[in-house]
């Protein structure tokens, strides 16, 4: 499952060694199996908005082991190219687009042939694209040896989304602003649930037009780390997502899936601004809660049902200087 790249010593060897080892010449060229992970939001509130029309929020974000995969193969023509080996993604999708604007900031006379396993499903509120606009940072700023330190990293992705530096930082976070301000939650692991019931139902919720309802709930107290941190399991029972309402009017089958998760004595919640709902699960509950979703028929139906872990950090944390 670990992408797959030389270590320090191979990469000194000398061109010569190259010409004698085509598969070690290969291997410094491309990057395999590159893992994009999804995340849940513990909550949404939305506190204000500015003048721009950006809205404030605040959030948990929670990494999660459902993954995206991306596999890299240098360029020497400096073209970038796109091939879905799971299922078609729009032609100017956010992995092609991070290329774009990493290419574009670098000056790199390189190019990259991307190939996209996507399983992570698309309007879910899971982060699926940012996740994989990161990974694409991250990977190529190795895989073109650009060496960029994070903070540019960072300045780049929130040109493409307001998530995506979320996950260049690779750490479960306490989010606010209009997403860029994040603050890891390092030394409070303890209060994030190890596992997760995810039900993503066919079909998905436009962020724009959420966003844009009249009716949508701007104005929520704003909370504490400090809050959260004192009593979680009370402050995420009396937290919510200010975007539900609005989004089950766009998409019922949010509250169809919210009260499967109620029938099961489970408190679902929408996560994100997309139509997947999760709820928290103990160790006793997963396999009972898997048999109940064989025997529902929602999947039969094109509806999406995992259990997930929660992750300590991103599989690729560590990979731009300043991490």
């Amino acid at each position: 499952m670990d992408a797959y790249l030389p270590d320090e010593l191979t990469q000194r060897q000398s061109c010569a060694s190259f010409l004698i080892n085509p598969e070690l010449d290969r291997a410094m060229k491309a990057l395999y199996d590159t893992p994009a992970p999804a995340k849940l939001n513990l909550f949404l509130h939305i506190v204000g908005r500015r003048p721009d029309g950006y809205h404030l929020l605040q959030s948990v974000f929670v990494l999660i082991d459902w993954f995206d995969r991306l596999h890299f193969d240098m360029r020497q023509d400096g073209k970038l190219s796109r091939e879905d080996l799971t299922v078609a993604l729009p032609d100017d999708d956010l992995a092609i687009r991070a290329a774009r604007a990493l290419k574009q900031a670098s000056g790199s006379p390189f190019g990259v042939h991307i190939g996209v396993e996507k399983y992570v499903p698309s309007q879910a509120g899971m982060g699926g694209g940012s996740s994989d606009a990161a990974t694409c940072l991250l990977a190529l700023n190795r895989l073109w040896q650009l060496n960029l330190p994070l903070p540019q990293l960072e300045k780049i992705g929130l040109t493409l989304g307001a998530d995506v530096p979320f996950f260049l930082r690779g750490k479960n976070a306490w989010v606010e602003g209009i997403g860029d301000q994040i603050t890891p939650l390092e030394g409070l692991a303890r209060l994030i649930p190890a596992s997760y019931g995810v039900i993503k139902p066919v079909a998905g919720a436009n962020t724009a037009e959420i966003f844009r309802s009249p009716t949508l709930k701007r104005d929520s107290k704003p909370a504490t780390i400090a809050g959260f941190a004192a009593d979680q399991k009370s402050f995420c029972d009396s937290a919510r997502n200010d975007l539900n309402d609005v989004a089950e009017q766009i998409c019922p089958d949010i509250g169809q899936a919210l009260e499967w998760f109620k029938s099961q004595g489970l408190n679902g919640r929408m996560t994100g601004s997309g139509s997947a709902v999760f709820a928290s699960l103990d160790k006793t509950a997963q396999n009972s809660l898997t048999m109940a979703w064989l025997s529902s028929g929602l999947g039969s139906q094109g509806w999406l049902f995992r259990v997930c872990n929660s992750l300590e950090v991103h599989p690729l944390l560590g990979w731009a200087s300043g991490d």
